[in-house]
């Protein structure tokens, strides 16, 4: 890997530890109804805003088993309308999730406790007394290893953790709550380590094929592109600010890892929270722990009023009562939100083919996920 290229990866990942758990935080704008009389539903007219309003290229909100709406273009000044439900995203921290859900497949199978020292399996953290839970719910306190990564040197998962032990930590485990990448890092090793293979192969084999996931993917090492059927993406590359807003499409997935490598497709992702949260793809007692052993994030970094962050899961609350259970990704290249409403009421996965975590970005985003799933409710 160049050292230009790998300062680039370095940049981005940075920005994505900045902002990976910003896309299911904010409060909803938009709600219920619309579209009833031929107008454009409640849905349509949050992704016409992020296009119009706050100059997203493209949007895609896609309901499963419903309606996919789109605004804007899949290439800038090429006149193409946004992709559908079949074009590829990089999921960004939506990755978490699946993580987590591997980790709890070796719960349920009994090859691990969430109560189990972490230092069991890692042995960096042998005299450190944090645990599976307090890593699955940010609460470990280990400093972000992304902002703290020399990408000219060659690395290795063991060795972006030793940057972070050497940082020090934000907090004594279990005493704070704190969103850092470096804790799904250090889930991917202890899959490694338990399950006897790499974390990739062990998602593949635990999530995606018994779902049939064959859209999602995770990117091979040096690959850059997209696979498939896509949006070009755009955003601030961070490592030359100065270009202002430029094709940001080719990105080292690869180095994303346990915390937000993965590849997908809207109805993929819709299929994998309906699976884990209609208790298809783990035991229910499983699910219930990752959604039920909870930290209260209200008003932290861009939550609302009542979030909570489980398991590699959080819950934002619905305009029309209740909530939906999620993650939300993003990178400078796209932002990802939506997830399952409680009782069963519908699924949504919304994306942007740029970052839309601050602002009327999100708040736009969040509205189409709020609009989904309260329609008609």
């Amino acid at each position: 890997m160049s050292s230009q290229r790998t300062r680039v990866t370095a940049a981005l990942l940075t920005a994505a530890a900045l902002v990976g758990a910003a896309a299911p935080m904010a409060a909803a704008e938009g709600g219920r109804g619309g579209g009833r009389h031929g107008g454009p539903s409640a849905v349509q007219k949050q992704l016409d805003l992020l296009v119009g309003k706050d100059g997203v290229p493209g949007a895609l909100a896609y309901e499963k088993g419903h309606r996919a709406l789109r605004a804007g273009t899949a290439e800038l000044g090429s006149g193409k309308p946004m992709v559908g439900p079949e074009g590829r995203f990089r999921m960004a921290s939506d990755t978490k999730s699946f993580t987590a859900a591997a980790v709890m497949r070796l719960v349920a199978d009994g090859k691990l406790r969430v109560d189990d020292r972490a230092g069991r399996y890692v042995p960096q953290l042998a005299d450190s007394p944090m645990t599976i839970r307090q890593l699955l719910k940010q609460r470990s306190g280990l400093t972000e290893y992304a902002r703290l990564i020399d990408w000219t040197k060659p690395n290795t998962a063991e060795g972006y953790l030793d940057l972070a032990l050497k940082a020090g930590p934000e907090f004594e485990p279990g005493t704070q709550w704190g969103y850092s990448n470096t804790n799904y890092l250090v889930l991917g090793m202890v899959i490694d380590r338990v399950s006897g293979t790499d974390y990739r192969t062990y998602i593949e084999r635990t999530i995606l094929e018994p779902l049939g996931l064959k859209s999602t993917y995770w990117p091979a090492r040096d690959e850059l592109t997209l696979r498939g059927p896509h949006a070009r993406n755009y955003g601030i590359h961070p490592a030359h600010p100065e270009q202002g807003q430029v094709d940001v499409t080719e990105l080292p997935g690869y180095e994303f890892g346990a915390s937000g490598g993965l590849v997908t497709t809207p109805g993929d992702l819709n299929t994998f929270w309906d699976a884990l949260f209609g208790g298809t793809l783990l035991p229910g007692w499983a699910v219930r722990q990752m959604t039920h052993d909870t930290t209260d994030v209200s008003g932290r970094d861009v939550y609302p009023k009542g979030s909570r962050y489980g398991y590699g899961v959080a819950s934002i609350p619905l305009s029309c009562g209740g909530e939906y259970w999620g993650h939300g990704g993003d990178l400078p290249g796209d932002s990802v939100g939506g997830g399952r409403a409680s009782g069963g009421r519908g699924t949504v996965t919304v994306y942007t083919t740029t970052g839309a975590a601050e602002g009327s970005k999100l708040a736009h985003l969040q509205g189409a996920v709020d609009a989904a799933l309260c329609d008609g409710r």
